[in-house]
């Protein structure tokens, strides 16, 4: 996979050097330049684990990756470890798509580039991604067990300061939100990450009762059953759809998704599933489920 530099206050011939180095070890500079941004810190022993290098060619690659951005990272010899400066400028353009979805798929080698779209098939219409200084903010916080300061553009408030302990970014089917624990209303929250105006990770360590562990519907797993809609008169088209069993789908989702999912899939959650006007092709078997769900206000059927 290729990457593309970026050219800012960094070495003045950085695509040349980058054009003199071979594939691989440019892949390997990407691993470091997307470790600093994403997760803040990047060490020797990360690039041999990742890439099965030895020890002088990891050193190799710090010393080339510092000719290119002296002022991107610091060793601190406490931790053996290299870690960004607020100074630090990416050398390699990191696609939000690709990097998105490859943090939720645990891919984090640094390397990305923009999908290329197909003749032949087409994916949806999505909504615009989120700035990748934002997400990197964003992970460093979470992967550092830090809190962050933020702007933050509700549709209720407008934009507000806020202080936030987030633990994970999920993507909703229609947008990318932050799981947090917000310090103002002293509960755990949904961000939308577009929202973000500006990230800072603050240095104080967080509180015991911040941490994910302490995120009820985070940690809740509940179980939903889905039917084809009780008013469709072919059902096993809906069946087919999603590859039910004897009618029914059955999953395992987090308490804190789960509105999302059931109104992402227009499910019909309603007592009688009456809400077929809407459109509706799925329903809740298991209606009573959605008493565990703090934001099940958000489906379809319940007033």
């Amino acid at each position: 996979m290729s990457t593309k530099p970026i050219h800012s206050t960094l070495h003045p011939n950085i695509a040349q050097v980058l054009s003199e180095l071979t594939h691989a070890q440019k892949d390997r500079l990407a691993f470091i330049d997307f470790s600093l941004q994403y997760f803040g810190h990047v060490a020797r022993t990360d690039l041999i684990q990742r890439f099965k290098t030895g020890l002088a060619a990891s050193t190799r690659d710090f010393s080339a990756y510092k000719e290119l951005a002296p002022d991107n990272l610091v060793l601190k010899h406490q931790t053996k470890s290299y870690h960004r400066t607020d100074s630090f400028t990416p050398v390699f353009n990191h696609d939000p798509e690709v990097i998105l979805t490859s943090l939720s798929r645990g891919f984090g080698n640094g390397i990305s580039t923009g999908v290329q779209p197909s003749e032949q098939c087409f994916d949806a219409v999505r909504l615009i991604h989120p700035d990748p200084k934002i997400i990197a903010g964003i992970m460093r916080a979470i992967h550092n067990k830090k809190a962050i300061k933020v702007g933050y553009v509700s549709v209720s408030s407008g934009e507000t300061e806020r202080a936030l302990v987030p633990h994970s970014i999920v993507n909703n089917g229609h947008r990318w939100h932050v799981r947090a624990y917000d310090r103002k209303n002293n509960s755990f929250r949904d961000f939308v990450c577009t929202r973000f105006t500006q990230v800072e990770v603050m240095a104080e360590e967080i509180h015991a009762h911040e941490g994910s562990h302490y995120d009820e519907q985070w940690q809740k797993i509940i179980e939903i059953i889905l039917i084809p809609h009780p008013s469709l008169q072919h059902s096993k088209a809906i069946e087919m759809d999603y590859a039910m069993v004897e009618g029914k789908l059955i999953l395992q989702l987090r308490a804190a998704v789960a509105a999302y999912v059931l109104r992402q899939w227009q499910v019909d959650c309603s007592i009688k599933h009456n809400a077929n006007q809407q459109g509706c092709q799925l329903a809740l078997a298991n209606n009573q489920i959605v008493s565990q769900i703090d934001s099940g206000g958000l489906v379809l059927g319940i007033n």
